[in-house]
């Protein structure tokens, strides 16, 4: 017999097979004897009294011989010889997920990736953190993986509606990640282990026929009658293909800007804009947990993470991608220009936890200014003046402009701050001369409000680093609801975040495959 069956136990009894057994047994009623074992099934942290519980939903075998649940097996044929080819632009979730999808269809895929490998580009960002040198086609955004590659590896996403999550977490982990990421609340691979994963999807892309190519910047589009028939990289080399996939990720502002060239549709997006904030992990361990802080957290437990939410005025503010066990890195894309992100190893064991905290952005908002530029391109505008702002008052070589969370809510230049996990290096600056007046008032009160709701939190410890700009894309390119082309191109498929579809790792791989069926289909 298979019984289904919830648990809550401590920490310490839920890392234990044998506690979980016995904890099994007492619901049932019946001998721990009888039960041969039990398969994890979901996973999470119930921190809301001060004894902190772990709810486990397990799957029970009594009285019968115990198995695991075999992991499905995924076919990926050689499609070296298909008669139909697709381009797809950029090697990010997006794109990877796009072209894994499309050779389960029996299409091949050529994946377009203007940065190197995810080897090649680890040395670019020591280049970066050490000296200060940014190559603007190999860095945080820009790579094999995309941007979650060296930025955390969160796999947590609310978009079930949009694909199938499941399948995501099958082939993340059918190409070596840890099996829990299945059952986990909140599943995180991690920085240090990611760029194995994503090696291991290009490899198998390859061997069933797919190509890869790095180095191969997209500048221009040959497009006839409504249709792409072939594009062209920066290096003079012509791809051509039956259907293209854009999947460039949230930073590829020359995408937007060869699009509006070319006079193909894109619109302006909201986004949101603010800080990263930064604490003492031990203090959010101590906020969460409702442990002393000189104690430290149950051992049995991870780094405490948190979720924060405000209306100040109207507005909201929200944390956005927190990293416990984190650090912040320079996210930047272009020389001159300053963005902050956050990012996790898979053991989350670093001094420090920071979060994003964002006000949402809208065209209104921008269109206050009179000498500001409009059109479609008008919030990447707006995002690209504050990066610049932001580069200058850091005082240059990706330095960053950083304050004291009490200091920034009482408009003052700290005179001093905390130590933190900002490898370039920060200056003390008053935020109020980087960040947009409304982006700064409203983290005023939201910060006032936030200390309010985590007892320790609104404190002379934390410091801002600014500015975390890149939430998601200012720019969507538009696309048909069912068939999922460009209402102007026919066979142009805007995918991920960099078109405006997704927001993280699993989110933008949905999008990837939806895209890759709907040109099954259509074939």
């Amino acid at each position: 017999m298979q019984q289904e069956t919830l648990l809550q136990l401590s920490p310490k009894e839920a890392a234990n097979a044998a506690a979980i057994t016995e904890g099994i047994a007492l619901h049932w009623g019946i001998h721990p004897h009888k039960i041969t074992g039990f398969e994890i099934l979901k996973r999470s942290i119930d921190a809301r009294k001060r004894n902190v519980l772990i709810n486990l939903k397990v799957k029970a075998f009594i009285d019968e011989p115990f198995h695991d649940t075999p992991l499905p097996t995924f076919d990926f044929p050689d499609v070296s010889q298909s008669k139909k080819r697709t381009v797809i632009i950029g090697a990010g979730p997006a794109g990877l997920f796009a072209a894994l999808e499309l050779i389960q269809q029996g299409i091949k895929p050529v994946v377009l990736e203007r940065g190197k490998d995810v080897r090649e580009r680890r040395r670019d960002l020591a280049t970066l953190n050490r000296e200060g040198l940014l190559n603007e086609e190999s860095n945080y955004c820009f790579g094999e993986g995309g941007a979650g590659t060296y930025s955390d590896g969160k796999l947590y996403t609310r978009s079930t509606k949009r694909g199938n999550v499941e399948k995501v977490l099958q082939l993340l982990v059918h190409f070596g990640a840890d099996p829990a990421i299945l059952y986990t609340a909140h599943p995180h691979i991690g920085t240090n282990k990611l760029p194995h994963i994503i090696q291991a999807i290009r490899e198998q892309i390859i061997a069933s026929g797919g190509e890869v190519h790095f180095q191969e910047k997209l500048i221009d589009l040959q497009v006839t009658n409504n249709k792409i028939h072939s594009v062209i990289s920066a290096s003079g080399n012509r791809f051509e293909a039956d259907d293209i996939i854009l999947a460039t990720g949230h930073s590829a502002k020359d995408i937007y800007l060869l699009l509006d060239q070319k006079k193909i549709l894109i619109e302006a997006k909201p986004f949101a804009m603010g800080v990263r904030i930064e604490h003492p992990q031990a203090l959010i361990d101590s906020i969460q947990y409702h442990c002393p802080l000189g104690l430290g957290r149950d051992p049995f437990l991870p780094p405490a993470a948190y979720s924060l939410v405000e209306q100040v005025n109207g507005r909201g503010a929200f944390s956005f991608c927190m990293c416990p066990g984190g650090i912040i890195a320079t996210a930047s894309t272009t020389q001159g220009e300053l963005v902050v992100n956050g990012w996790s190893p898979s053991k989350r064991n670093n001094p420090f936890a920071n979060s994003g905290m964002v006000v949402q952005v809208g065209i209104a908002d921008v269109m206050k200014n009179e000498k500001r530029k409009t059109g479609e391109l008008i919030l990447h505008h707006f995002q690209e003046e504050v990066e610049r702002k932001a580069y200058a008052a850091g005082g240059g070589k990706y330095v960053a402009p950083a304050q004291r969370m009490t200091d920034f809510v009482a408009g003052r230049t700290s005179s001093s701050l905390p130590d933190n996990s900002y490898l370039r290096g920060v200056n003390a600056v008053n935020m109020k001369e980087v960040l947009p007046e409304f982006v700064f008032q409203t983290l005023q009160g939201a910060f006032k409000a936030f200390g309010k709701k985590m007892k320790g939190y609104f404190t002379e410890e934390a410091i801002l680093i600014a500015p975390e700009s890149r939430t998601s894309s200012p720019v969507r390119i538009p696309r048909d609801a069912e068939q999922l082309n460009h209402p102007q191109i026919n066979n142009l498929y805007p995918c991920g975040e960099g078109a405006g579809y997704a927001g993280g790792i699993v989110s933008a791989a949905m999008d990837g495959q939806k895209v890759a069926m709907a040109i099954a289909v259509g074939r």
